[in-house]
């Protein structure tokens, strides 16, 4: 995981953030989550990366680099399917932020 952290801090530019997706992060709503989204936009940052965890985590110097550590569920997920359901929950924001019709309460 050491080794993993350093090719990631060697990706991060000064101005990018960090979102780490850890299934001991903070967990969100649908509608905080935009709102956190839009917040983290008007930081104006270079890039935000949103980082999956892997089979064995996220190294603790990675999550103490983070913007914010998350998670999408107290379950847990492959990889490749926490992919689908964050891009999903990415573009449900998108639409909350737009007051789009996608996002029903």
């Amino acid at each position: 995981m050491d080794k993993e952290a350093e090719l990631i801090f060697a990706k991060l530019g000064e101005k990018d953030l960090l979102i780490s997706l850890d299934e001991r992060g903070k967990q969100f709503t649908s509608v905080n989550f935009a709102k956190k989204m839009e917040n983290m936009m008007n930081l104006s940052p270079s890039k935000i990366i949103f980082l999956i965890g892997g089979s064995f985590g996220i190294a603790q110097k990675v999550k103490e680099k983070s913007h914010l550590v998350m998670t999408l569920s107290d379950f847990t997920f492959p990889h490749q399917l926490v992919r689908l359901l964050f891009t999903e929950q990415l573009y449900r924001a998108f639409t909350i932020l737009k007051n789009e019709k996608y996002h029903h309460e």
